[in-house]
Parts: C-alpha cells; sequence; structure tokens
C-alpha cells in the first residue's frame, strides 16, 4: 500500500475576537481604521456626519445631528459672536480658525480644546452610526477650523463604542435619539434632576433631542443620557416617524391586437366558412 502524503491546506485567518465583536456589533469604521494606518490626510464622509483626518489622526468632526462648536462656545457667552464669525471669515488653509483665535488671545487654549473636543466626540458618536450607506473618503480635504488637538483614531472608536453601551444600559431602544420626543404622565416616575427637567421643559412633540440640546447651548451625548433616562422613566416617549406611503400603482396600458394577427384570424375565419 502507497501512502501518499499531501500538503495541508493554508490555515484561514482568525479574526481577533474583540475586534470581531466590534466590527459584527457596527461599533468601527474598517475605512477609518485604514486610513489611520496609512496617515492619510482628507475627510470621511457617511451618512450622519464627517470626520476629518490629518495624517491619520481625527482633527474635526461634525453631524446635522449633534450642536456645532459654535452652539457651544456662543450659547453661553464663552465667546463673542462677532469674534467667532470674524475668524470664520477669515480662516484659510493656511491658518485656521482655531489658530486665529488663540493668536489674538480671544479664548484660552484650554478652553478651545475643551468645547472642540466635546464637539468631536459628540459628532463622531453620529458620524460612526451604523449605515447600510457606504462611507466615501476624499483625500485631501481640510476643515476651515484647522488642527488644534488631534486625536488618535482608535480613542475615538473607543469612545463611540462606550457611548453606544452606556445608552443602551439606560434605555435599550434608540428611537428617542433622534424621533421627536412627547410628554408622558406616568402614574407613577421618580421626581427628574434640574437637567432633566429643562429637557422636559422643551419636549413639544416637534422638537428632537439634538434640536433640544442646540437650543440649551449643551452637547449632544450629555442630553442623550438625559432622554434616555426620562424614557426609562416613563416621561418621555418617542414619536414614530409617519408610515412610508405606498407606491403608486403602475399604469396599465390598453392591450391593442396586433394587426398582423388580427388579418390571419380573419382569413382563418374566411376559410371556415367555405
Amino acid at each position: 500500500m502507497t501512502v501518499v502524503e499531501t500538503t495541508p491546506p493554508p490555515r484561514l485567518p482568525m479574526r481577533d475576537r474583540v475586534a470581531g465583536r466590534q466590527y459584527a456589533s457596527g461599533a468601527v469604521s474598517p475605512m477609518l481604521t485604514r486610513l489611520a494606518a496609512e496617515r492619510a490626510t482628507g475627510v470621511l464622509e457617511r451618512e450622519r456626519g464627517a470626520i476629518y483626518l490629518a495624517e491619520g489622526r481625527v482633527v474635526h468632526a461634525e453631524s446635522p445631528f449633534a450642536p456645532g462648536l459654535d452652539v457651544l462656545l456662543l450659547t453661553h457667552g464663552t465667546l463673542e459672536p462677532r469674534v467667532w464669525w470674524e475668524a470664520v471669515e477669515r480662516a484659510d488653509e493656511t491658518r485656521g480658525a482655531a489658530r486665529l483665535l488663540l493668536d489674538a488671545g480671544r479664548i484660552g487654549r484650554s478652553a478651545l480644546e475643551l468645547c472642540h473636543l466635546g464637539a468631536l466626540y459628540d459628532a463622531a458618536y453620529f458620524a460612526l452610526a451604523p449605515s447600510s450607506t457606504p462611507g466615501h473618503f476624499r483625500y485631501g480635504a481640510g476643515h476651515w477650523f484647522g488642527t488644534l488637538r488631534p486625536v488618535p483614531v482608535d480613542a475615538v472608536e473607543r469612545e463611540t463604542l462606550r457611548r453606544r453601551e452606556l445608552l443602551h444600559r439606560l434605555w435599550p431602544d434608540p428611537l428617542p435619539d433622534s424621533a421627536p420626543l412627547l410628554r408622558a404622565d406616568p402614574a407613577t416616575a421618580p421626581p427628574p434632576s434640574a437637567r432633566q427637567r429643562a429637557v422636559l421643559a422643551l419636549v413639544n412633540g416637534v422638537r428632537t433631542a439634538s434640536d433640544i440640546a442646540g437650543e440649551l447651548g449643551r452637547r449632544a451625548f450629555p442630553t442623550l443620557v438625559d432622554v434616555r433616562r426620562l424614557a426609562a422613566a416613563g416621561l418621555v416617549t418617542a414619536r414614530f416617524p409617519p408610515p412610508v406611503p405606498p407606491p403608486p400603482p403602475a399604469l396599465s396600458l390598453p392591450h391593442v391586437d396586433d394587426p398582423d394577427i388580427t388579418l390571419l384570424k380573419r382569413l382563418r375565419d374566411a376559410l371556415e366558412a367555405l
């Protein structure tokens, strides 16, 4: 009996378990991770926001679901509106608005960094939300704000995952994060905190959590925490989006017989009549 030795097939690559769980839960953007490894510069545009990179590090993020840096700086008087808009208008590729504000001594570096990091993490949370729409990266694109304090991509992803897990523990339904909010009147509920009462005062069936954060001049994520706690207490509910109307029925065209077939039928009938 002859024994033939064969080469064993190559082992399939095994994904790290933690990375696999993050990828499966949508917690990590594979494209963003790859761009960080490439030390890429540009903007990653996704369905719910954009993330700006400089040499593979996050320098800015923005989302329509999170109040911008201007709201955080101007609402409570941290910066005068005239000073802010003057810096925005003068900003260019070489000197961003951040550098103009700091060089003019209009705001302290620590205060500007604190507000900017808060806005960055808030916007990145929404921008990195799971989506069925693929992202698009534009190489070389920059943001008029400039570079203030770059943040590693893995730090942004870890913070995004931590926020998702925290919100899920508070109230597992994500609908209140983006839908219009309605006040509820439960029979028994724990008394809301002062921050939560401020949120409740703006709930009118039209405003979303992001709208309320903008009205109050607060960051998006702490407002989401308040909203989820209010939802868990039964004090607010989310208005479901209206159902999508069905498409109109397809128009049916009247059936027209082929003239050649009609002629053949007449000839057949004539022959049968002979």
